[in-house]
């Protein structure tokens, strides 16, 4: 298993997945943080992954679309075929062996937290036993069908201004949600005067984006905290 330094933490190969791994390596809590379509790089998330880390997590940023990132500044990228390469179904399954492997080493519960597309990864994901909690930050591609097959605790944090899920969607999310209260804890949290990718996306500068960015970030925490233990 190769690695070199890289901020808080590592990268390394685990599952066949290079992830970004940062926190205490024998904690028995882990918690999946999965990219938006830029990427496992992205210097923001790995910087959340390391504040999330020193709460005590095992923390991995697996590089799901495995160096195909979506390329925003390309006018002659192919999006329709990216798209297809790099389906929500496909990425679930290639955190399975993640999932095995962490179990492996000792791991006793697995949170898992998605960003924009990385969200619908996530809330795939909530429907496997092997999953404690997740939480969904401005989630993209989200449907009503894997919404229903949803089985743990999860939190949806969503900006005012997204056209990929828009406030008024989430809130139907969270009253289907709601219907299984019996069974696990959800709710539904729309941040007002943000758009989406604001808790990965923010600009240092801008004071207001910084701290509405560190208000998702605690509230993702927390949650956590909560439920994988």
């Amino acid at each position: 298993m190769s690695s070199f330094e890289c901020n808080g933490g590592t990268v390394q190969e685990l599952g066949g997945l290079k992830s970004y791994i940062t926190g205490p390596p024998h904690s028995k809590l882990a918690i999946l943080l999965i990219s938006d379509v830029l990427g496992y790089e992205t210097p923001k998330l790995r910087k959340l992954a390391d504040k999330v880390g020193a709460a005590g997590f095992l923390v991995l940023v697996p590089d799901l679309l495995f160096g195909d990132y979506y390329e925003l500044n390309n006018p002659n990228f192919d999006q329709q075929s990216w798209i297809k390469a790099h389906g929500i179904e496909k990425a679930s399954q290639d955190t399975e062996p993640l999932i095995a492997a962490l179990k492996s080493k000792g791991v006793t519960a697995i949170g898992v937290a998605g960003f924009c597309w990385g969200g619908a990864v996530a809330a795939k994901l909530a429907s496997s036993i092997d999953i404690y909690a997740v939480v969904l930050l401005h989630p993209a591609l989200i449907t009503n069908d894997i919404i229903n097959e949803v089985k743990v605790p999860i939190a949806i944090l969503g900006a005012e201004i997204d056209n990929s899920s828009s406030p008024e969607q989430l809130k139907q999310f969270g009253e289907m949600l709601s219907l299984k209260a019996e069974k696990f804890e959800s709710f539904v949290k729309i941040y007002d005067g943000v758009a989406t990718g604001w808790t990965v996306w923010y600009k240092d500068e801008d004071e207001s984006s910084v701290k509405r960015a560190e208000e998702a970030h605690q509230e993702m925490l927390k949650w956590f905290k909560k439920h994988i233990k």
